[in-house]
């Protein structure tokens, strides 16, 4: 194999891919609205915080393994890491047969939702202070109340 071969095949290799990169976005987010920290996290998988901050931004590739410990310590299905993917990514038939055989998601995705909306601080304190509910009906009907609030699309 040519040298040049070689240097393009290695620099592919390093480049994040866009379904890593989305599917780490995905643990950060989650990590967040839970308020857990990096090295919590890594703690709770027996890992630096340095390892999960490479997960988070796609650098690394997260295994089927490691994926199944995530979604446990996160306590979501597996198929909430892939929620939400770009088309440019994943077609939607591909992303909906991984919702299917996955347990769906963490939350239904909603037309005209932007997904700016999920980083905003207002959101995290919010679903941090739903989470913080500890009596399920209570939670149920805050819920409830807040979807009568929102207009009808």
């Amino acid at each position: 194999m040519a040298q040049a071969e070689v240097a393009d095949r290695a620099e592919k290799e390093h480049r994040s891919s866009p379904i890593d990169t989305h599917v780490g976005s995905r643990v950060r987010l989650r990590r967040t609205l839970l308020g857990m920290s990096q090295e919590k996290l890594g703690e709770a998988l027996g890992l630096t915080f340095q390892q999960v901050q490479k997960y988070e931004r796609g650098v690394n590739r997260i295994g089927a393994s490691r994926l199944f410990d995530l979604s446990r310590v996160l306590d979501v299905p597996i198929g909430f890491f892939f929620d939400d993917m770009p088309g440019a990514t994943g077609s939607s038939a591909t992303t909906s047969m991984l919702r299917a055989r996955m347990g769906g998601g963490f939350a239904e995705q909603q037309e005209g939702f932007e997904d700016d909306a999920l980083h905003k601080r207002e959101t995290l304190e919010l679903v941090r202070a739903y989470y913080r509910i500890n009596e399920p009906a209570v939670r149920k009907r805050v819920f409830d109340l807040i979807k009568s609030l929102a207009p009808v699309d």
